[in-house]
């Protein structure tokens, strides 16, 4: 799941374990692979995908994974700028900042991934890995330390949809769209997968059989959204969207959180109701406190309409 907030978002594997039965001790994992590489998130979009590991495996069920990251440099090829990876986990802004992320477990007990799934005997199992690059970079705002917090979630190919189209203003193309398949319940937003249009304005996603909200929205434009029902198995094709320009605004605010660690933080949706009496997610800002206990604040761009936070 891509962001427009940045150029790059670069995490280093070193390996990927899976648990056989319940039991989550050092006995029950295996490692299905040990890739060792720098992968750049953003580039694994729109259908893009890179695989990470295989191998046989005890048929039986299994309750889950782990990523395994590495904390020493990366795997020796060069980032978008031309660089050595300067760290192993890291990301570039849009000022060409190359900055380090900090992975509060992921060096020793590894990213855990609480997903079952079966394998089955003499067939193959192939499973998905979305980690979503906008939901997992936090800056802890009174060290001033940027956080990976991955959120990932796991599909199995042989049960998962695709849902593409194209996002246009007027009869161009309009590539950097942020779109996003959400589901409102209950009066909470989620946001079950999300990426960002190319360069000819096509997307693709990859989600569970269901129905989803689908949100087109960028700075400079009012947002679009559709519903859209999904299959297992089902390429959901031309579902698309055309953007019409607004005028925008903005919001700011403050955030605390008492008794709060240093690297925890809070989510403000920026949300709005559809038609149908729904809302949709336009935004998502992470707020930390400040130095000292002192109230994180947040500020956002948005187009000139009713909001609710």
């Amino acid at each position: 799941a891509a962001t427009t907030d940045y150029k790059a978002v670069y995490v280093t594997v070193a390996r990927i374990d899976v648990c056989r039965g319940q039991a989550d001790s050092d006995s029950c994992w295996t490692t299905v692979g040990t890739p060792n590489k720098t992968y750049d998130l953003l580039t694994l979009v729109n259908g893009a995908l890179q695989t990470l590991g295989q191998t046989t495996l005890p048929a039986g069920q299994y309750s889950q994974l782990r990523l395994i990251l590495k904390d020493d440099q990366g795997d020796g090829t060069t980032n978008i700028l031309g660089h050595v990876h300067p760290y192993p986990n890291y990301f570039v802004d849009k000022d060409n900042n190359e900055r380090e992320l900090k992975v509060p477990s992921g060096y020793k007990t590894g990213i855990k991934i609480v997903r079952g799934f079966e394998i089955d005997p003499n067939q193959t199992t192939e499973l998905v890995l979305d980690f979503d690059a906008a939901r997992s970079i936090v800056k802890a705002g009174a060290s001033g330390q940027w956080l990976l917090k991955p959120t990932i979630k796991v599909l199995d190919t042989a049960l998962y949809s695709r849902i593409s189209g194209t996002v246009r203003n007027g009869a161009t193309s309009e590539p950097g769209v942020l779109v996003s398949a959400q589901v409102y319940s209950a009066g909470v937003v989620t946001v079950a997968a999300a990426t960002v249009s190319d360069q000819d304005g096509n997307y693709t996603l990859f989600l569970e059989p269901g129905t989803y909200t689908m949100v087109a929205y960028k700075d400079g434009f009012a947002p679009a959204y559709s519903t859209v029902t999904v299959a297992a198995g089902q390429l959901s094709s031309g579902n698309n969207f055309s953007l019409t320009e607004a005028s925008m605004g903005s919001v700011s605010g403050s955030v605390l959180m008492s008794g709060a660690a240093q690297d925890e933080y809070a989510t403000v949706s920026l949300r709005q109701t559809t038609s149908g009496s729904e809302e949709i997610e336009i935004k998502a800002l992470y707020v930390t406190n400040g130095t000292g206990g002192t109230p994180g604040t947040f500020s956002a761009d948005l187009p000139v309409g009713t909001y609710k936070a």
